[in-house]
């Protein structure tokens, strides 16, 4: 009966580790370039939302006089 290569195996898992390690770094930079380019679009939708805050409280004054 044949030995184990416990090293080949090791080197497998070493090779395993490596390349999940490396799949997560370019998610991460993916998702970072991601967040980067959503930023300058938040103030923009807040400066949109906070517009039509405003007619909702004119709206609300109209109501209470």
């Amino acid at each position: 009966m044949a030995t184990p290569n416990y090293g080949y195996e090791k080197r497998q898992r070493e090779l395993a580790k490596k390349k999940k390690k490396e799949e997560k770094l370019k998610a991460k930079a993916a998702g970072k370039h991601h967040s980067e380019s959503d930023a300058p679009e938040g103030p923009g939708e807040d400066n949109t939302d906070a517009s039509d805050a405003a007619p909702a409280a004119g709206e609300g004054s109209t109501a209470a006089d």
